[in-house]
């Protein structure tokens, strides 16, 4: 993608962390990404910490959540960022979806092993 696109942030969360002291460093970065047409707040696993905390920032056509962010999904997102922000929500879920799958059986050579996939 080039350089990193702007308005894009992050906060480190560990599980070691008080939500209630993460809080309002969640809503002043918020505050700082909003230019007028939404945020898109992404997060690793639904209901683990960082979720939690996002899901305390969350206003409807506003501010929407995505849990379980993977690459694709955040590539999807960046990709159509300019668009309105239920586009780019449907994206990024369309992306994380599309973008799992199981790899075929190569008969080139194991990297791993230096053997030939039979």
């Amino acid at each position: 993608m080039g350089e990193r696109p702007p308005y894009v942030m992050q906060i480190g969360v560990t599980p070691h962390d008080d939500p209630e002291r993460v809080l309002p460093q969640a809503i002043k970065l918020l505050r700082t990404l909003d230019q007028g047409s939404g945020v898109l707040v992404f997060s690793d696993i639904y209901g683990a910490t960082p979720c939690n905390i996002a899901s305390r920032l969350l206003i409807p056509c506003k501010v929407e959540g995505v849990a379980g962010v993977n690459l694709p999904m955040l590539i999807r997102a960046l990709t159509y960022r300019n668009e309105p922000l239920s586009t780019v929500v449907n994206k990024a879920l369309s992306g994380g979806a599309e973008g799992i799958m199981h790899m075929p059986f190569s008969q080139m050579r194991n990297a791993a092993t230096g053997n030939r996939n039979r």
